[in-house]
């Protein structure tokens, strides 16, 4: 049960109406609990033929006591299985809005498929145990308080006997919950890998149907999703067990109350009309045992449920403002100065150093290029400016400030970044291109698709920048995604842009009319450009290029060709590939 204590800030705040939905149990659970005695008087009077009131007035009674009951409880509903969708949907939002503020490491050892999984069959359990579980909790006492009360009232030894069989209905269903409990979460788990697998394929699809692989990935879907239907089938004969028992048992409550009521009847201190009511009674008394154990049900599922959405809750994220960030510093103090002082990085769980003492001074304004063969550590280096990962050892400075001291969302603010696998959502063209800003300005949003040299292609689009592209983008080519990147970073208007090897998609004389236009954008802020073409980066103010984790070469595009070092050696041969081609 401790683990359903975070829950209590959250029923706190709809207490007035789980209030209310109390007092309309009460109404409810009496106008039923009166039910039964107005049809025993009315059999009673049957029976002697001395009618203190009419027929017609207990048929009404009767129904007006159904219809009353009914009302009272639409209207608990209305309030206490509301406020489980409404604790739910909290519940929903902030494990979502935790989600967005945890770091790469997180999502680095969490599949999305498992965290699809907590979204839903987790929040889902803890949502029944609130609504459905506090309900039938509430029912359940204030039902059996009255209907022990009337049953003790009429004859208490018959009401001792046709109890016994009761309890043993919350024994079955406790125990099947157990049982049920145990088999459910194996449900769980093959579920979070039938909904990792499904997502893994879906998102690459294009890879399966480039290798022809969809009988092999129909195959492994099969075999774990009838792994997925034997489990289920397993859970469903664990539970197929409860109601014939209970049934069972509702029935021997009734022989009892018929043969011990016989007797009582028959010497006279019980009428056939309290029997009509005790088995009624019963009958409402029924609900409750199966009830109490269905609770228990819910609350093992709620238990571990909400256990693990707190352990992701409860995490914090690797990167955050630290104590020493100054909060005073804004957006528009940013201006672009950029330095790394001996800054050393290795992985989480690694001993490998990726980078090594890099020192580097990138001035306002100015463009860096950077290249070096794969592994070296090129995009490593621009993910730690933004604080995607933070150095293991040294500083980066901005304008002279450590970027842990700034603000991380003034920093990330401050940053345009086209990544290397350009990620488009569900949604519009403009909309996509103007993700940074809560409105869209299509001035702006046309300026950045012709700097980015996308402007052509969507208007070639039936419905221009209204059109709707698939997951991930997979309606565009790979091109067509990176120049919508890129025309998301310029719209962005940071101070700091940097290009991640994001013209690779790209033919030569593209790459060279987006360079152009990007000129006079890259002219107002400080740029990174990371390149396996030097075509891409020869005109920028200062060239790095990294290897062994260390920056091996830096210089202008002229210093480093007469160098004759590794860059001499790269541009030689991507000069020989050309010839080739045009030959």
């Amino acid at each position: 049960m401790k683990s359903l204590f975070p829950l209590i800030p959250y029923i706190k705040r709809y207490k007035k109406k789980l209030l209310t939905g109390f007092f309309f149990i009460i109404l409810s659970v009496g106008a039923n609990s009166l039910y039964p005695l107005v049809i025993g008087a009315a059999i009673d009077d049957l029976t002697s033929g001395i009618f203190r009131y009419s027929i017609l007035t207990y048929a009404l009674s009767g129904i007006g006591l159904v219809i009353f009951s009914g009302f009272f409880l639409f209207l608990i509903r209305q309030n206490i299985i509301v406020v489980s969708r409404e604790i739910e949907n909290d519940l929903r939002l902030d494990f979502f809005s935790h989600l967005q503020y945890m770091s790469r490491s997180f999502y680095n050892t969490r599949s999305t498929g498992d965290i699809m999984a907590h979204a839903t069959n987790d929040i889902s359990n803890v949502r029944n145990f609130v609504g459905p579980g506090i309900m039938y909790s509430m029912q359940t006492f204030t039902r059996t308080v009255m209907a022990l009360v009337i049953l003790f009232s009429i004859n208490s030894s018959v009401t001792l006997f046709a109890l016994i069989p009761l309890p043993f209905i919350t024994f079955i269903v406790y125990k099947v919950g157990k049982l049920t409990f145990s088999r459910s979460r194996k449900v769980y788990e093959i579920f979070s890998e039938m909904t990792s697998k499904s997502q893994e394929v879906l998102s690459g699809i294009r890879v399966v149907k480039s290798y022809s692989r969809e009988s092999h990935e129909i195959s492994e879907f099969d075999k774990i999703s009838y792994d997925y239907q034997k489990k289920n089938l397993k859970l469903a004969k664990v539970q197929s067990y409860s109601f014939p028992m209970m049934f069972l048992l509702t029935s021997l409550s009734i022989i009892i109350v018929i043969y011990f009521g016989g007797k009582r009847v028959m010497d006279g201190t019980m009428t056939i009309g309290n029997i009509s009511s005790f088995i009624i009674y019963l009958g409402q008394l029924t609900w409750p045992m199966i009830a109490f154990g269905w609770i228990i049900n819910l609350v093992q599922r709620a238990a571990p449920s909400m256990e693990r959405l707190m352990n992701i809750m409860e995490s914090k994220p690797d990167i955050s403002d630290s104590g020493l960030t100054d909060m005073k510093i804004k957006f528009t103090d940013i201006k672009g100065d950029i330095e790394f002082k001996n800054v050393s990085f290795r992985y989480p769980l690694s001993n490998n150093y990726i980078l090594k003492n890099i020192n580097l001074k990138i001035r306002k304004g100015t463009t860096l290029g950077i290249i070096g063969h794969t592994g070296s550590g090129k995009s490593t280096l621009i993910n730690l400016i933004p604080r995607i990962w933070d150095v293991t050892e040294g500083e980066i400075l901005i304008d002279g400030t450590d970027i842990k001291k700034i603000p991380l969302k003034v920093l990330r603010e401050s940053i345009g970044i086209v990544p290397q696998e350009s990620f488009l959502f569900s949604d519009t063209i403009d909309k996509n291109i103007s993700y940074s800003e809560n409105t869209v300005s299509y001035e702006e949003v046309i300026k950045s698709s012709k700097i980015s040299g996308l402007y052509k292609d969507v208007e070639g689009f039936p419905d221009k920048f209204s059109t709707v592209l698939g997951e991930r983008g997979i309606t565009l080519s790979g091109g067509q995604k990176q120049r919508t990147s890129i025309a998301r970073a310029v719209y962005k208007k940071p101070k700091i842009l940097i290009l991640d090897d994001s013209l690779s998609a790209v033919d030569t004389n593209t790459e060279e009319e987006i360079l152009n236009e990007l000129k006079h954008v890259m002219n107002e802020r400080t740029s990174i450009i990371i390149s396996h073409r030097i075509s891409t980066i020869k005109n920028a103010n200062n060239i790095i290029v990294l290897g062994d984790s260390v920056i091996k070469e830096s210089g202008t595009h002229n210093e480093l060709v007469s160098l004759g070092g590794l860059y001499s050696d790269i541009y030689r041969k991507q000069l020989l590939e050309e010839e080739i081609k045009d030959y």
